[in-house]
């Protein structure tokens, strides 16, 4: 049987930064290793006290709160991944830039952003587990679990909130690297198709063109020809789901290793040059440092895969 200990009733008195965000999220981060069923459990019995009163599991928390934790029996085997895992250890070397407010990553190709759907933990669970005595460590945006390069974490609230607002008002720029089949147009500059976004029984996401779909735009440019593959650098406008391996598709020219969107001849080839995995690659991220207001750039190299497969080219 594992060892249990028990702890004292707490008070926490809320920091500026976390206002807003919701009281069952701010237990996870306090009771770290408690079952979420047990933290709706002492909620629903108010055994949490906000400013001495109950509260339901939805309530935002307020600058200056005070909040009474009582004691819960915590198992000691905390189901945090171990930073001991060599995957989650070498996170650390593809970490490329990190302050008291954030965090860029260089994201491995098939690393989930988040734990679920069969995987024990994501980048976020793995970044949590190298850094545990991070307070606040949340996603800024996504990638796709197979699309590899810079991803953005917020390390305060008011991080994530002034890089949220910048992703809503586009003053974040992201640029991708793409290997696409066949030759891109010169006079192809972007692509705009409403996408739609269905989920199929199985649960998985397909993404496709639609006349009732949400507006999307990228801007494409060329940055090098092959013999039957170009190699395009995207910067989509919009933020939607699978949106660049969409776009691609719909203009004539699937991305490389794509085992949604892809062309089975073109993936076979390119398999011959040793690609094994989705030719998209998040380049380069500019954006406002969330405490100087600096427009600040993070570039993420192509990972070995990728640049021997242009080398074969």
């Amino acid at each position: 049987m594992k060892e249990e200990s028990l702890q004292k009733v707490r008070f926490v008195t809320v920091e500026a930064d976390l206002a807003g965000q919701r009281i069952d999220n701010f237990l996870r981060t306090q009771l770290k290793g408690v079952p979420k069923s047990m933290i709706y459990r002492i909620l629903r019995k108010g055994e949490v006290r906000v400013n001495k009163g109950r509260v339901k599991p939805e309530y935002k928390l307020q600058a200056d709160d005070l909040i009474r934790i009582p004691p819960v029996r915590v198992s000691e085997g905390a189901p945090a991944p171990s930073p001991k895992l060599d995957k989650i250890a070498s996170l650390e070397s593809h970490i490329l830039f990190e302050d008291d407010r954030l965090l860029v990553i260089n994201k491995p190709s098939g690393t989930a952003v988040h734990g679920g759907s069969g995987l024990s933990f994501g980048l976020i669970e793995g970044l949590r587990a190298l850094r545990p005595d991070a307070k606040f460590m949340e996603l800024v945006h996504r990638l796709d679990r197979d699309t590899s390069g810079c991803i953005l974490i917020a390390k305060k609230r008011s991080a994530l909130r002034h890089m949220h607002e910048q992703l809503r008002t586009g003053k974040m720029d992201k640029r991708y690297n793409a290997l696409v089949a066949g030759e891109w147009p010169e006079s192809r500059f972007k692509v705009k198709a409403p996408l739609r976004k269905n989920v199929l029984q199985s649960g998985e996401r397909m993404v496709s063109v639609s006349d009732d779909g949400k507006p999307s735009e990228t801007r494409y440019r060329i940055l090098e020809k092959y013999a039957g593959a170009t190699l395009v650098e995207a910067s989509p406008i919009t933020g939607r789901t699978h949106q660049i391996r969409v776009h691609c598709l719909h203009a004539g020219h699937p991305i490389a290793g794509d085992p949604k969107y892809g062309d089975a001849d073109f993936d076979a080839a390119m398999r011959q040059k040793g690609l094994n995995r989705l030719f998209l690659h998040a380049r380069s991220i500019s954006l406002l440092h969330p405490a100087t207001e600096e427009r600040v750039t993070f570039t993420a190299p192509l990972d070995d895969t990728l640049v021997n497969t242009l080398k074969a080219l």
